[in-house]
């Protein structure tokens, strides 16, 4: 595949490395892997992740500042874990690369860390994820548990009742999820009225909307990815033809995971009312997102749509551009120091990243989803501290400010 931008020739599986026959020849040449499910239960926000670290190394081709260019070696596991563990090791030793931009779900992460930490190489990983991990290869450009679970549970608390049914993906992302929630919630009086976690890719999901009709929560939680999700959001709003309540405010309806590709490919009429959580949506009002946004499009095209772990993928690509032209190497060790003392004033504010534990400082924000756009409407004040292993956050606080 050859962008017609920046000279950039994209690998993908099966083929060799290959010189993109520009200027840009005379440069040092730096692989680097990326493994993104573009097929299978949730291509959709694969492919927009994809889309998101391919501009970038675009436009680090293309920046003149650079003594280098990114030769991008392209896979894609299509959902399936095993192939995750045989991408990640032919990106580690057929092709040599130091550097992996990639995975969504956290099954896929955790399938590939101990092969990226054996050869001493580094993820940047960009997707919002459960926390309680820090790896000293792993630069997470995602949200941690603090900057959009609590931020959510706190607004929950300090609005409606906090009796929740959560139905989400059964693997790590949910499990921990659930368990934060009982935690906040419970010291203050609130209530996990249910906790339905659905094998990965199932899509029988109608006796789950039969239990919250006859459960009638205040609060739905949904932590679903990919076809799953999909299929219960579509189920919901059947449901709801029978069952109004369903439909109005005055059953709340959270998201952890919903994102702009997705409300495109569900349907405006099936998210309306839908919350959710998250550090960025495209209706951020900000020079810097406009000008990603318009970047985005005018190369992918007027029906692409990225989400959050696409300008966190975008993200990635330009902090390791620019550590590595820092530092004057794409030596893992060097690569991290430098990545450390930089910041960027991205689509969703200033974006850092933590030394003390390899994760961004990032800007938590809340939208509503309204005919088909996710609306923001809350937004913190200021860059969050990430804290993946919530240390230094008291949850019993949390829960008590969020009640008052």
């Amino acid at each position: 595949m050859t962008s017609g931008n920046g000279g950039l020739r994209a690998i993908f599986k099966g083929e060799s490395m290959q010189s993109s026959g520009t200027a840009n020849d005379k440069k040092t040449v730096i692989p680097v892997g990326i493994l993104y499910s573009v097929s299978g239960d949730y291509g959709v926000i694969g492919r927009e992740m994809l889309n998101g670290i391919l501009l970038s190394v675009e436009e680090v081709n293309a920046n003149p500042a650079f003594n280098f260019t990114l030769a991008p070696i392209v896979y894609d596991p299509g959902g399936s874990l095993d192939k995750y563990f045989d991408y990640c090791h032919d990106l580690l030793y057929r092709h040599g690369v130091r550097h992996i931009v990639g995975c969504y779900t956290s099954a896929s992460r955790k399938i590939i860390l101990p092969l990226v930490e054996g050869a001493n190489a580094l993820l940047w990983h960009p997707a919002r994820y459960e926390g309680f991990e820090s790896s000293n290869n792993v630069i997470y450009l995602g949200a941690a548990p603090n900057q959009h679970v609590i931020p959510m549970l706190s607004w929950l608390l300090e609005h409606h009742p906090p009796q929740i049914y959560h139905v989400g993906s059964n693997y790590v992302w949910s499990w921990e999820i659930d368990r934060i929630t009982r935690e906040v919630i419970e010291p203050v009086g609130g209530e996990l009225v249910a906790s339905q976690l659905l094998p990965l890719g199932e899509t029988d999901v109608q006796s789950i909307i039969d239990d919250i009709v006859a459960k009638r929560p205040k609060v739905v939680l949904a932590t679903l990815v990919g076809i799953s999700a999909y299929r219960f959001y579509h189920a919901w709003h059947a449901a709801a033809q029978q069952h109004p309540f369903l439909a109005t405010d005055t059953l709340v309806k959270l998201s952890l995971t919903l994102c702009e590709p997705e409300v495109a490919l569900i349907g405006a009429a099936a998210l309306e009312g839908y919350l959710v959580s998250s550090a960025w949506f495209q209706s951020i009002d900000t020079p810097q997102n406009q000008q990603f946004l318009s970047r985005y499009r005018q190369r992918f095209g007027d029906h692409s749509s990225p989400s959050v772990d696409s300008q966190a993928a975008w993200l990635a690509g330009q902090f390791l551009a620019r550590a590595i032209g820092n530092c004057g190497s794409d030596d893992v060790a060097q690569v991290r120091t430098a990545v450390w003392q930089d910041e960027i004033d991205g689509p969703a504010g200033k974006v850092r990243i933590d030394a003390d534990n390899n994760h961004a400082w990032l800007t938590p924000h809340m939208a509503r989803c309204e005919q088909g756009v996710l609306k923001t409407f809350w937004q913190a004040p200021m860059p969050v501290k990430p804290d993946p292993w919530l240390t230094w956050i008291d949850l019993a606080l949390v829960a008590q400010e969020g009640s008052a």
